[in-house]
């Protein structure tokens, strides 16, 4: 019996079985991961953070499956580390990070995650491009690449952010749907600092679809120029910033070819241009035209332009000759040509003909407010 007890005894005191658990404070650093080791289908937009819980980071290299490694930086108190930037779709990356407590060997830890493979991505194109001064008629737009499926409107709406310095009060709406515009309530005030973010990579913008690359523009809003175009008074009222500059003699559409009353928005200059109508549905036998024109500035898609027309001087401030477009001197063409930028507006009254379409180049001042607010989503 005291040989048992003292067997017991031994086996007791030698711990053989792992019986007594460590302290649970072992001084040990620790990192804590994000995303979690093993977590997968991670957006690559998603933060990734490594932290460090008593101790500081002395070490950290994020790489992917092929070995590349992302560049990232430490903190400034040493407790956490990032990546410099976003990481990129259908990767799978190993984060490997070294603590250190003071007086004793780093610790190092690792977690493994993978992002997300989508199935469609889409690229955004906009209008206007970072660094442009634009008129205060330019809406801005936005167009969601084809080849994949459309996005979803409110995510889409929602991933593009737009800031004003000053602030205005301003609205999405949809074209089709892969374009959408936002545009303030009324013209743009002359000096208005527009900033937009489209931060759609990382971003599901509908079902299987993801952006493929964020874009950024600031964009300035110049002076306010307006044209206002009578076609009773075959007159052309030219202001700039609500002072008037000078008053062309103008030709619009004949009768048989009215011009589009409403307010067109500028976007394109042609210093020389060739004008066939047949672009437009209307060949030369059907009453068409094949003309080379000198200082054309276009207004719509339909073919409204702006430019010199010599042969029309004896009907320039008398009568509509023109197949839609606003004919004037070769003087006053280039005057105005040089005067107008991208974005300023040109404003058609008492044409005898119809209303500009919203959708034809940027009609957008075509649509009342309170229809544009609704987003035609």
């Amino acid at each position: 019996m005291l040989l048992l007890g003292l067997v017991v005894a031994l086996v007791a005191s030698c711990g053989g079985g792992g019986s007594e658990a460590a302290p649970a404070d072992s001084g040990q650093p620790e990192v804590r991961f994000a995303p979690e080791n093993g977590s997968k289908d991670v957006s690559p937009a998603e933060p990734v953070l490594a932290t460090a819980d008593g101790g500081r980071i002395v070490e950290a290299t994020l790489t992917n499956e092929e070995g590349a490694e992302v560049a990232g930086s430490v903190s400034g108190d040493g407790q956490t580390w990032s990546p410099d930037g976003k990481l990129g779709y259908s990767r799978t990356y190993t984060l490997s990070v070294a603590v250190q407590r003071e007086d004793a060997p780093p610790v190092r830890q690792q977690s493994t995650f993978s992002t997300l493979s989508p199935d469609a991505q889409t690229y955004v194109s906009m209008n206007p491009l970072d660094g442009e001064t634009v008129g205060t008629g330019q809406p801005l737009a936005f167009y969601f690449s084809g080849d994949a499926p459309p996005p979803d409107k409110r995510a889409a709406e929602e991933a593009i952010k737009i800031r004003t310095e000053p602030a205005v009060e301003g609205a999405f709406y949809w074209f089709d749907d892969r374009e959408v515009h936002w545009r303030p309530k009324d013209y743009w005030q002359p000096g208005t600092q527009v900033s937009v973010d489209v931060d759609v990579y990382g971003k599901k913008l509908g079902d299987g679809l993801w952006g493929q690359e964020d874009r950024r523009a600031e964009i300035t809003i110049g002076d306010a120029v307006v044209l206002r175009a009578d076609g009773s008074s075959h007159q052309m009222r030219v202001e700039k910033n609500g002072r008037l500059l000078r008053t062309v003699p103008i030709a619009l559409g004949k009768p048989d070819f009215p011009s589009n009353n409403g307010r067109h928005v500028v976007t394109e200059h042609h210093e020389t241009k060739f004008m066939d109508s047949a672009t437009y549905g209307l060949p030369v036998e059907a009453g068409g035209y094949e003309t080379e024109v000198q200082w054309a500035v276009r207004i719509s898609n339909g073919g409204e332009f702006l430019h010199a027309a010599p042969w029309a001087a004896a009907d320039l401030g008398h009568r509509n000759v023109s197949h839609g477009c606003i004919n004037m001197t070769d003087e006053d063409a280039k005057w105005v040509y040089d005067l107008l930028n991208k974005g300023d507006v040109v404003e058609i009254t008492n044409s005898g003909g119809p209303d500009l379409e919203s959708w034809d180049g940027f009609g957008d001042w075509q649509v009342p407010w309170d229809e544009w607010v609704q987003g035609n989503r």
